[in-house]
């Protein structure tokens, strides 16, 4: 079993990371980030690993800095959130049939995991993975997310290569689909615009048949 724990120290150049963050910072999270959302969710979005200044500062994946703008107003667009704005745990947002998680729980130096760590932490997203129903969507946010999948679920690489707004039929009747991520260096250098990705959840909202929302008439 690899139930997820902030007590979590599998990674020593993390854990020691993260000791010289709290020092640093002593009103910061600083800890293993948990996951977001219902475990039994039928859309599971995968991102690399907190951000200095946004999860690992407040302790929620995506939910205090630049790369949740577009990932919380695009949830709220297709009525996956309760809201459009992630701001701290307190902000009251809700997810509707989603759960956000990281290949890697705890924040990198320089934002970069080493193979070897995101291996070690592989185990609590393959756990996730198992608690989803069998017909979930995954969406992996990058190339390492993207990975990190596949080596949870035991697949090969060269079987299933990443491409933004790719698709991928896995084994069990769950479907990948791959994304950049919307990192704040992506939004702003235009490689992932807001269409971009709403194209992906266009093709997500059809696996899991949510319907339309039809725009409120002017009073």
């Amino acid at each position: 079993m690899h139930d997820f724990s902030t007590d979590c120290r599998r990674c020593r150049r993390l854990a020691r990371h993260l000791e010289e963050v709290r020092e640093a910072h002593p009103d910061y999270h600083a800890l293993p980030v948990p996951p977001f959302g219902s475990a039994r969710a039928r859309l599971l979005i995968v991102g690399l690993a907190p951000g200095m200044h946004g999860a690992n500062r407040t302790g929620r994946p995506f939910t205090g800095d630049h790369a949740g703008i577009l990932l919380y107003e695009t949830l709220h667009r297709y009525g996956l959130a309760s809201q459009a704005m992630a701001t701290g745990i307190g902000d009251g947002l809700r997810l509707k049939d989603c759960r956000i998680t990281n290949a890697v729980k705890c924040l990198p130096p320089e934002n970069r995991p080493l193979p070897d760590e995101v291996r070690r932490c592989n185990g609590y997203l393959a756990q996730e993975i198992r608690s989803l129903p069998r017909d979930a969507v995954i969406l992996a946010l990058g190339l390492i997310a993207h990975d990190a999948v596949l080596l949870a679920l035991g697949l090969k690489r060269s079987q299933y290569r990443f491409r933004h707004g790719a698709r991928h039929s896995l084994p069990g009747g769950m479907a990948l689909h791959d994304s950049y991520h919307c990192s704040r260096y992506n939004t702003q250098t235009r490689r992932l615009t807001p269409q971009m990705f709403r194209r992906v959840f266009d093709a997500i909202r059809n696996d899991l048949g949510i319907p339309r929302r039809r725009p409120r008439r002017a009073l």
